[in-house]
């Protein structure tokens, strides 16, 4: 690493994930910087531009990347918000670390490549330890979700017996409460696009936490064990969210609670109300009438019409759920694109009336579906 004409001169450190991630030998992400010993007036006169808030963070001139003073915290209100910070000139590198969450979050890498290690990060990741840094952990209800997240990034990581003892003791004391809708769905989110999202949930159901912050959840072993299935076939958000649900009756409420983008609500509704049609539709003779009626009822249910994409994913999903379902995917699929063939146009002129023209849309479609049901 090298410095520019913006950071000459200044102590400046890569921290937390980067360092992280680079000793583990994993893909760099975006990477934090911390600068010591200066004063914002400073920053500013060398062209950087300031974007924090509640303390001082800027952008660096060229590469617009984020340079934070070094800063210390103190609790000052309830929640991860209620904190006071100092960003003085005198504040030292090892003050810095002192206030992050857990000590492989906590080393830091200067320009010339020298680790900082005060809180023994790297013995932790060695030993695949995910331990607090200290008391002040448990000033931040946040750090609850960031560990339970971190386990589900990190599947070969377990958590120090202190800090889970630390983390149940934030629940009983109610400091978990604190959490916003908004906070707890971004970790949790983010968790179940983790490797193992299951062991960022049993972490906080272990902890009493999930209770507390989702408690319409009912997080069962099936569920647990889709989750990771889902994850393992690289499905998206909205697919780990709805096996997530699998087992939770109140979905509405949960939903809402959390503030969960429709996308992910709409498709764990339709999954629970899927399986049983589909189950019915299977289980009813090849032969009969009505199961041509039954499998556009669950098109048009699903609106899979419109939508035959998101139908196409509720059909990934359901096959995890139920093998019959996923060996049968295929045949799905065609009477869908038989569905989709239908001339809804042509159908709709042929209507004796304005009021007959949706009966007759859905007559060609019924057809075309008992017609084809036989050689599909």
């Amino acid at each position: 690493m090298t410095t520019d004409r913006a950071t000459e001169g200044l102590q400046i450190y890569i921290v937390g994930g980067a360092v992280r991630d680079a000793l583990l030998k994993l893909p760099a992400g975006d990477r934090d910087w911390v600068v010591v010993g200066a004063t914002p007036e400073q920053m500013v006169a060398r062209g950087f531009v300031p974007v924090g808030g509640d303390f001082p963070v800027f952008l660096h001139p060229a590469s617009k990347e984020e340079y934070a003073l070094a800063r210390t915290e103190r609790k000052s209100g309830r929640g991860y918000k209620g904190f006071t910070f100092y960003t003085g000139a005198e504040v030292t590198l090892e003050e810095d670390l002192k206030r992050r969450d857990l000590t492989v979050n906590a080393i830091a890498q200067s320009i010339a490549g020298e680790l900082f290690d005060p809180l023994h990060g790297i013995e932790d990741l060695n030993a695949r330890v995910l331990r607090h840094v200290g008391p002040a952990f448990e000033e931040d209800p946040v750090r609850i979700l960031r560990l339970a997240r971190f386990l589900a990034r990190f599947t070969d990581f377990v958590v120090a017996p202190e800090t889970l003892a630390l983390c149940r003791k934030m629940v009983a004391s109610g400091e978990v409460d604190a959490l916003v809708a908004e906070r707890v769905w971004q970790e949790l989110s983010r968790g179940l696009m983790c490797p193992t999202p299951s062991r960022m949930l049993n972490l906080l159901a272990e902890i009493g936490a999930t209770s507390r912050t989702m408690p319409e959840l009912v997080f069962t072993p099936r569920a647990s064990a889709l989750v990771d299935r889902a994850a393992q076939q690289g499905l998206p958000l909205s697919s780990r969210y709805a096996v997530l649900c699998l087992d939770t009756s109140a979905l509405k409420a949960l939903a809402t609670r959390l503030r969960v983008p429709s996308e992910c609500a709409d498709l764990a509704r339709l999954l629970q109300m899927m399986l049983p049609a589909i189950t019915d539709q299977m289980a009813a003779p090849a032969n009969e009438p009505q199961r041509a009626d039954m499998i556009l009822s669950l098109f048009e249910t699903c609106d899979a019409l419109r939508k035959p994409e998101r139908f196409d994913a509720l059909l990934t999903v359901a096959g995890l759920v139920d093998e019959a379902i996923k060996a049968a995917r295929a045949t799905w699929d065609a009477w869908l694109v038989i569905v989709l063939a239908v001339d809804a146009g042509a159908a709709a002129r042929g209507a004796g009336a304005p009021e007959q023209i949706k009966h007759a849309v859905r007559a060609a479609r019924l057809a075309a579906l008992t017609n084809a049901k036989a050689t599909v």
